[in-house]
């Protein structure tokens, strides 16, 4: 797998569309590839920015979470939250490299990340083109922060193993690897975190990813996501003190 940032100059809320950021920086593609993409520059191609006078950021994770603990129980202050399925601090809000502003996620995540493999396979008569989508996370018990893919398409993002047999012969009853999130973290690894300028890259020789000629399928979307009931991790997530948010089905 070889991976490449793309440096960018400041981006600033509204400095320009999603399809001006798309053709001053990829200006050559080639079949078989992904494209990295951070969340926080497509929000600010889309203009999804808060000023950070007037409006307090718990309104804006209430807002924007489906669930959230309250900061004041975390011991950096800040607020748990699940999102969109994903278990993410502030509901994905950020304020690094904003300046001055409160940066949301993208209004629909899947309709962004499906226009810019829309926008980019026709400009550049491909086929095969994956996008990935990326923000960063933590996990617990760990320092530090790897990417996430919050969103794909052009490519399956899980390869089952359910069902093979590993190397003594044993089933394996579980495991799905994560593509998706294996190209945000590497992607993330190399774009960076701080003054950076690079979130943008493009990952090439992935024998390992399915390309797909297509957006996934709301059936496709739907695998990728497990129900707290179902997940390893229930017996913490059903016994956290949850408060709802405004995404709260």
């Amino acid at each position: 797998m070889n991976v490449r940032t793309i440096k960018v100059s400041k981006v600033r809320p509204g400095d320009c569309t999603l399809t001006e950021f798309l053709d001053t920086y990829i200006t050559e593609l080639h079949e078989d590839t992904v494209i990295a993409i951070a969340a926080k520059i497509v929000s600010m191609c889309e203009n999804r920015a808060v000023p950070m006078t007037g409006i307090e950021k718990n309104d804006l994770v209430k807002q924007h979470s489906a669930y959230y603990l309250p900061r004041e129980d975390n011991p950096y202050n800040v607020t748990l939250s699940i999102a969109h399925n994903l278990l993410v601090a502030a509901g994905g809000i950020d304020e690094s490299n904003a300046d001055g502003n409160y940066i949301l996620w993208p209004a629909d995540l899947q309709a962004s990340v499906n226009y810019i493999r829309d926008y980019l396979t026709k400009k550049f008569g491909l086929k095969h083109l994956g996008v990935v989508m990326t923000d960063s996370t933590t996990r617990p018990f760990q320092w530090g922060t790897t990417g996430l893919g919050i969103a794909h398409s052009g490519f399956a993002a899980l390869k089952s193993y359910i069902g093979t047999t590993d190397i003594f012969g044993r089933e394996m009853m579980f495991q799905n690897n994560n593509i998706a999130n294996g190209l945000a973290a590497a992607a993330v690894l190399l774009m960076g975190e701080g003054s950076e300028q690079t979130p943008l890259a493009v990952i090439e020789d992935v024998s390992f990813v399915e390309f797909q000629p297509r957006n996934p399928s709301t059936e496709e979307l739907a695998k990728l996501h497990i129900s707290i009931d179902e997940d390893i991790y229930s017996p913490l997530l059903k016994n956290t003190p949850w408060k709802k948010g405004d995404l709260a089905e």
